[in-house]
């Protein structure tokens, strides 16, 4: 729908819900839909959605999940091609979150898919429309994640208020986005960094054993090098969305124990 909106020519809109309803080789030929996946995918997925449990098709489930930011996720990993990319927004919920379907989907993402960058956007960029913390995961369709590059803006050029459209100088997307296309590069000036010197770029990595000891976690501010003094002075607006995204998160495994709970309710 963007893409129409914004006048790209040659834009296809299927009307279909793929986290309910699958289609076979067959009918993905009648429609022009390439068999062995897709070469870039770009999405911005809802958010805090719920689905009901009978009607989620087996190709997109983890575990027993009904929360759309994750069913989605699945579906756009498996829809690549190999060696396909994917940029997606996904509340920050789905990178730390410690249900067994978040750990599973992220294990999945990482162990089998080459993720290359996690980027924290502030709180409130999507104002006025939503004030839910978001990230942007960039990845490719197979082979295995070997390091992550974690990008953290504090601005993107426009103040963060109930409007977010009043232009500012402040915008760390440009330094954010040459070090993504210089990946190779940072990752060298991260491996001599001195252990004992305070990190002061707005960038980091992270190795594959760390993500594994921290339960495949991709939250940005986990693997982030601070000063004592940086610590003890973080940002209380990113501590609310940090706890915001934990409360959506009890919510979702209190809805979870809800459901076992009516299924066995049925069955007696």
């Amino acid at each position: 729908m963007n893409l129409t909106l914004r006048g790209l020519a040659n834009v296809r809109i299927l009307l279909r819900n793929v986290l309910t309803t699958t289609l076979d080789n067959e009918r993905k030929a009648e429609l022009g839909l390439p068999a062995e996946g897709f070469h870039v995918v770009l999405a911005n997925p809802p958010f805090a959605g719920r689905v009901d449990k009978d009607r989620v098709v087996e190709e997109v489930k983890v575990g027993t999940s009904t929360a759309t930011e994750l069913l989605f996720l699945k579906y756009m990993m498996d829809s690549l091609r190999p060696g396909g990319r994917c940029g997606v927004i996904v509340p920050e919920g789905v990178l730390f979150g410690s249900t067994t379907a978040h750990k599973e989907l992220r294990r999945q993402l990482i162990e089998n898919n080459r993720v290359e960058a996690v980027m924290s956007l502030p709180g409130g960029v999507f104002q006025p429309y939503s004030g839910v913390k978001t990230s942007v995961l960039f990845f490719r369709k197979g082979g295995s994640t070997k390091k992550v590059l974690f990008l953290h803006a504090d601005n993107d050029g426009y103040k963060l208020d109930a409007n977010h459209d009043t232009p500012i100088e402040a915008d760390d997307l440009p330094g954010l986005i040459d070090a993504y296309q210089n990946h190779e590069a940072c990752w060298a000036e991260w491996s001599a960094r001195s252990g004992t010197a305070e990190w002061l770029q707005k960038w980091w990595f992270a190795d594959a054993a760390s993500l594994r000891v921290n339960d495949f976690n991709l939250s940005a501010v986990r693997y982030r090098s601070m000063s004592q003094a940086a610590v003890e002075h973080r940002d209380p607006r990113v501590l609310l969305d940090e706890l915001a995204a934990i409360e959506a998160e009890i919510v979702e495994e209190v809805e979870a124990l809800r459901v076992v709970l009516a299924d066995r309710d049925e069955e007696s």
